[in-house]
């Protein structure tokens, strides 16, 4: 039975759920009166056996990567996930030398990890036979007391948060299992603006599913909802005047601050100027399942869970952190294009303010340690993003939103906050490549209680369980999660500082290597940024501040140096240091320890440098090309070229696109792209319209009918490969996977004569059945992007490869995995049967145990020599030779 949801500052139990009297629960307080229960039931934890593996675990993989650090409280030990067993598991391992272990040796791919700040747990994400759902599981690091926290309901998904700074919980998001049918909404978060009045856009669309429509793998349904999470972030109201009025989005000043005031008598703000974000679609009404709700979770199972936040159309929501006094969380929520930082006051799950924040990363923001300000990483109004301050009255509402850190022409790509908040990591992305540094943030002052309310009695805050015993004596009332490294600690022994590459010049459009010259010149110098986008680089002051106002950011920072080209993901660790997850193209994924103020080192457990290919044959430099489409847009891409050819001999070329749209192609060791060219294969990697890295306009620019053009650029594309590559031109195939494996289909379609094959990899073949078997609230987030799929139905037919699959004339491939729910197998399958009921060549290879990624490592060397096989099959044996499998064999 699921534990009793108890609402914050109340001992009584949420609206609806089962009554039981828990063991310890948090004060008393404003209890939650919504009119419905929430969507999802509080999870019960579910103990399991210890799966830890030996300490002489032997390794299966010599080039393995190690990725997703977290850091234990004293800085010494990094919990991380590693495939060196053949599989995504989560691992721990000292930073100063010694062998790495293995925690989990389930078979169950894991894809987020998070060290408790008291140090007690590992919480870490898992996917449960490799599918798409997804469940929180917690284990203490020595591998003892492993249990499954949120997750456990058959058909319910569940997602990791942040923890509470004190370690006492930790935030899941849990995904109800969808509904069979159209349902009346419960309540979800009331923004500023938003209404719930009978009749009104927010009520609930009652139709079924459109006529044609065929119920597949999944239960995605329709549901009305302007004001149920579907409100254009451009014009919602993101906080509340000093004197309480309903503020309204304000143009930015002069030195990129927002002030807060109130509508004229039409509603409009005055001096109200639209930033350069294009114009989005009509709100959709695709319902996202039977509702997500966050809890605050106790792992050790003795404080009941505790509502945070329901919502019952949004696409997604996670919850990024909680004030340190526990008066207020931070929320990511909202679809792809349309993503929303959302303050809620925990006493009455109230959400006063909301701010647009960037795709990509999902940790957002972080508050100061005094709760006054809110540090969030944003594109709001502008072409890239950048760090903001918003500054935050007593009620949460924002008061102040001034930009703390911007780049000229480079978005800010991950935040990561201190646990003291004494300062932040911001890595920005250069055309691809990321730039690291470390800048201090002012420090905050002692938070006053509201209305006499004992800060320790708060959500968020609660006290030690008893046998809790605080480090060093500390008590963990008093000031969690602000620990400072242990006295004496340096830099780990016995490794050497690498040295970071150096960077390419940029000349005519083709850079060098990466790693031979100069840095490039950013994509955005070149003019691509929006006009009144770009702003003078550095950090920027508000001068109409308060008086004793803390500024957004007190000194310059520190640039950290990076030995390789990419970082995915930042760990602070201590005053100034980190873990940092690096990946590059001359390397697998690893791990490297950033000493405070040193330079980063590599951690003896990630594999080395000269491990990342079999011996005898170096990874590949990619050279970064920008060039035109027809109509005059920006592109770029990264050309590889196979080894051993000279310069000017055509070569056959496969032309690969990666997924998301909002993905972006990075200069990263590929196994795939080492794959087909070690068969004599070149490859071009591009950045197709709606990739992400190039500002917000090249991001939306294929919304709508721009998705037409997004298909023309894949041509565009295959024609600047053979003009500067130099591709074959006779010898040229397109492959992708995701997003990338629908334009394979379309490109094939619209462009029949151009390519010799295509493998597609989990695309979409046609958007209608999309959106009645993916999940539901993908189908939420995909609606912002694709079209709605009933007011846009004409469009995405259209837009569908199916329809128009008489124009296929080549063989193609397709690849799925047999638990996608994400984008469901018969999207290929499908494709295929079309394909070969017209007598073209067409095979589908299904994975077993894989979802829409593919986790595990003989899968994907089966995936990799597969389409190896297919392309070498078609583009250098002119279409003859055996099929590289038999009819029906997976």
């Amino acid at each position: 039975m699921a534990a009793e949801a108890r609402h914050p500052l109340t001992g009584t139990p949420a609206a609806g759920a089962p009554s039981a009297e828990p063991r310890h629960s948090p004060p008393a307080g404003p209890r939650y009166d919504g009119p419905e229960a929430p969507p999802v039931a509080a999870p019960s934890a579910l103990p399991l056996a210890p799966a830890e593996g030996a300490r002489d675990e032997p390794v299966r993989l010599t080039a393995h990567g190690c990725w997703y650090p977290s850091v234990d409280p004293y800085g010494a030990r990094v919990a991380f996930i590693c495939d060196r067993g053949g599989v995504p598991q989560l691992w721990t391992g000292p930073v100063d030398g010694g062998d790495a272990h293995l925690l989990d040796a389930g078979p169950d791919p894991v894809s987020e990890v998070a060290w408790s700040p008291d140090g007690r747990w590992i919480a870490y994400t898992t996917r449960p036979g490799g599918g798409e759902h997804s469940r929180v599981l917690c284990v203490r690091p020595d591998g003892t007391g492993r249990r499954v926290i949120a997750g456990a309901e058959p058909g319910t998904s569940a997602y990791l948060g942040c923890w509470l700074h004190d370690g006492s919980a930790v935030a899941v998001t849990v995904a109800a299992p969808a509904a069979p049918g159209p349902g009346p909404a419960a309540p979800g978060l009331l923004l500023p603006g938003d209404t719930a009045e009978p009749g009104e856009p927010g009520e609930p669309y009652s139709a079924g599913l459109p006529a044609g429509w065929s119920e597949r793998d999944g239960h995605a349904v329709l549901l009305g909802g302007a004001h149920r999470g579907d409100v254009d972030p451009a014009v919602r109201a993101l906080g509340r005047g000093a004197d309480g009025a309903a503020g309204t989005p304000g143009r930015p000043d002069a030195a990129g601050s927002r002030l807060f005031g109130t509508a004229g008598p039409d509603g409009t703000p005055a001096g109200l100027r639209p930033g350069p974000r294009a114009p989005l679609p009509e709100p959709p009404t695709v319902r996202a399942g039977s509702g997500l709700a966050a809890y605050l979770i106790d792992p050790d199972g003795v404080a009941a869970p505790v509502l945070v936040a329901v919502e019952q159309t949004a696409a997604t929501l996670r919850v990024c952190d909680v004030s340190r006094d526990g008066r207020l969380a931070l929320l990511r929520r909202g679809p792809r294009n349309r993503r929303e930082a959302v303050v809620v006051r925990l006493a009455d799950l109230a959400a006063p303010a909301a701010v647009p924040v960037a795709d990509g990363d999902p940790w957002i923001g972080a508050f100061s340690s005094d709760g006054r300000r809110l540090w969030l990483r944003s594109d709001a109004d502008r072409e890239f993003a950048a760090l903001l301050a918003a500054d935050l009255a007593p009620d949460g509402t924002i008061t102040r939103l001034s930009v703390a850190a911007e780049r000229d022409g480079v978005g800010l790509e991950l935040l990561a906050v201190g646990h003291e908040g004494r300062g932040a990591f911001l890595s920005w992305n250069d055309g691809g490549v990321s730039e690291l540094e470390f800048r201090p943030l002012p420090a905050g002052h002692a938070p006053d209680a509201p209305d006499g309310l004992d800060l320790r009695d708060a959500p968020g805050a609660w006290e030690a369980q008893e046998g809790r015993k605080a480090p060093d004596g500390l008590d963990l009332r008093d000031a969690p999660g602000a620990w400072e490294a242990p006295e004496g600690r340096k830099a780990p022994d016995g490794l050497a500082p690498r040295e970071a590459p150096d960077l390419p010049d940029a000349a005519s459009g083709i850079d060098a290597p990466y790693g031979v010259g100069a840095p490039a010149t950013p994509h955005g110098a070149d003019g691509h940024d929006a006009p009144g986008a770009s702003r003078p680089p550095g950090i920027t002051h508000d001068p109409e501040a308060p008086e004793g106002a803390i500024p957004p950011v007190v000194e310059a920072g520190r640039d950290v140096p990076l030995p390789h080209e990419v970082a995915t993901r930042v760990a602070p660790a201590g005053p100034g240091g980190a873990a940092l997850a690096l990946s590059g193209s001359q390397r697998r994924p690893g791990i490297w320890w950033l000493p405070g103020a040193g330079t980063p080192v590599m951690t003896p457990w990630s594999s080395r440098d000269e491990d990342a290919v079999p011996p005898g044959r170096r990874p590949t430099r990619p050279v970064r090309h920008r060039f035109t489409a027809r109509d005059g847009t920006p592109l770029s891409g990264w050309y590889y070229r196979a080894p051993g050819r000279a310069p000017s001999r055509p070569a056959p070329c496969v032309i690969h696109l990666h997924g998301g749209p909002e993905e972006q192609e990075r200069p990263v060791l590929e196994p795939l792209y080492h794959e087909l060219l070690g068969r004599g294969f070149d490859v071009f990697a591009p950045d197709v319209r709606g990739s992400s890295g190039h500002g917000r306009s090249f991001v939306d620019a294929d919304l709508g009918t721009g998705r037409f053009a997004a298909i023309e650029d894949v041509a565009d594309c295959a024609a600047h490969a053979v003009l500067a590559g130099p591709a074959d031109p006779s010898r040229l195939a397109v492959m992708g996977r995701s997003y990338g494996g629908y334009l394979v289909m379309a490109s094939l379609v619209w462009h029949p004569e151009l390519f010799r094959t295509g493998v597609a990899v989990c695309g979409m073949s046609d958007f209608q059945t999309f959106f009645a078997g993916t999940e539901p609230w993908i189908a939420e987030s995909a609606a912002h992007k694709y079209g709605h799929p009933e007011r846009d139905r004409d469009l995405l037919r259209a837009l569908s490869p199916l329809h128009r699959v008489d124009a296929l004339r080549v063989p193609v491939l397709a690849v799925h995995g047999e638990y996608d729910t994400n984008v469901p197998p018969g999207e290929s399958e499908q494709f295929v049967r079309a394909a070969r009921e017209r007598g073209v060549p067409a095979e589908l290879l299904t994975l077993r145990d894989e979802g829409h990624d593919f986790q595990r490592a003989d899968n994907r060397r089966l995936f990799r020599r597969t389409a190896a096989d297919w392309l070498e099959r078609h583009l250098m044996g002119g279409g003859g030779g055996p099929a590289p499998f038999t009819p029906g064999e997976d």
